[in-house]
């Protein structure tokens, strides 16, 4: 597949890591930068981000406010694998070759639009929350020693598409972060022994480590607006800004850096 566009691919095989969430802000921290992008829902039976960005460019002061989005696909499964895989690749190949960027949603479980979506990934984000049960997915811990056995089926996945991309002949290295998010809810012991297991982890498997967004009520009410924290400000219906939502951007900030979107605009 011949492309420009850098595919960001978000992905995690469990629910509730906060995928869409992620996705939305870094659309429009993308946007903001001046980028043009596309967005491709291959969670599309739940379609959390296909919603999002119709909640918001459906706002009836969306002009006054500003706001834009993403050239945006949403790919629902069908009871025809091949043509499904061939619309995902279509689909792509020809976002890639119209934007900047292409960012590509993913479901919680392991699908063949998944791994094939995963496959394209220049960047891969993997949203996890921080706990040990969320971990599961990326590797098996000892519960006595707490020391990680194996690499989990999430891991192995994508070590599969690292292959698939090889076959393709395109580069097998992929800039793989997974994001800790909602860092709050730990307890100090607890958030000692994440650091240590995916430190551990990330050597052995090829993955960095970056903070992600942290636990804040913010997030619900802002999927039904539309919103994302890049677009609170002081004259907006419903919404005060407090010292709260100005941390949250700071956090946003931090992982756009982190993730490295500044030079995708350079």
């Amino acid at each position: 597949m011949t492309k420009r566009a850098h595919i960001i691919v978000v992905g995690n095989e469990k629910g509730g890591t906060g995928k869409s969430t992620v996705s939305m802000h870094l659309i429009v921290s993308l946007l903001g930068m001046g980028l043009s992008v596309g967005s491709v829902d291959i969670d599309a039976r739940q379609a959390t981000l296909t919603r999002y960005i119709q909640n918001r460019l459906g706002r009836k002061d969306a002009d006054r406010l500003g706001l834009v989005g993403p050239e945006h696909v949403a790919l629902p499964p069908t009871a025809d694998r091949a043509g499904d895989e061939a619309r995902l690749a279509e689909t792509v190949a020809g976002l890639a070759a119209a934007h900047d960027v292409v960012l590509l949603d993913t479901p919680g479980s392991d699908h063949y639009l998944s791994r094939l979506g995963h496959s394209f990934a220049d960047t891969l984000i993997t949203p996890l929350n921080d706990s040990l049960v969320d971990l599961d997915v990326l590797a098996r811990v000892d519960p006595e020693t707490m020391r990680i056995l194996r690499p989990s089926h999430y891991a192995e996945m994508v070590w599969d598409t690292k292959k698939a991309r090889a076959i393709r002949g395109e580069k097998a290295v992929v800039d793989w972060i997974v994001l800790r998010n909602r860092l709050a809810h730990l307890d100090a012991r607890n958030k000692q022994a994440m650091e240590k297991l995916l430190a551990d982890l990330a050597k052995r498997i090829g993955f960095r480590v970056v903070p992600g967004l942290g636990e804040r009520v913010i997030y619900r009410s802002m999927f039904l607006e539309g919103l994302t924290l890049l677009d609170l400000r002081q004259d907006l219906p419903g919404f005060e800004l407090s010292m709260s939502h100005i941390a949250a951007r700071q956090e946003l900030r931090t992982l756009v850096e982190a993730i490295g979107l500044n030079k995708l605009a350079a």
